[in-house]
C-alpha cells in the first residue's frame, strides 16, 4: 500500500511540475526561438552559410577525383597481381 501511495504522489508532482514548467517555457522556447531566428538570419552569417556549401561541394569534387584515382590504381596494381 505504502508504494502505492508512493506512486500517486511521484505522479502528481510530475504533473504539476510538467504544467508549471509548460506555462513558463513556452515563454522561454519564444525567446530562444527568436534569438536563433536573428541569428540564423544575420548577413554574416548567411555569407558564412555560403562558403561552407561551397567547401563543402569543393571537398566532395576533390575526395570523389582521389577516391577515382585510388581505385585505378588499386586495379591495376590487382590486375598485375593475379595476371
Amino acid at each position: 500500500m505504502r508504494g502505492k501511495v508512493t506512486f500517486v504522489f511521484i505522479v502528481i508532482i510530475a504533473f504539476l511540475a510538467y504544467v508549471l514548467g509548460a506555462k513558463a517555457g513556452k515563454a522561454r522556447y519564444k525567446e530562444i526561438s527568436s534569438a536563433v531566428n536573428s541569428f540564423w538570419n544575420d548577413p554574416q552569417v548567411k555569407k558564412a552559410r555560403v562558403r561552407a556549401v561551397k567547401g563543402a561541394k569543393r571537398a566532395t569534387a576533390d575526395a570523389t577525383k582521389a577516391a577515382e584515382k585510388a581505385a585505378k590504381k588499386a586495379g591495376k596494381k590487382a590486375q598485375k597481381h593475379f595476371s
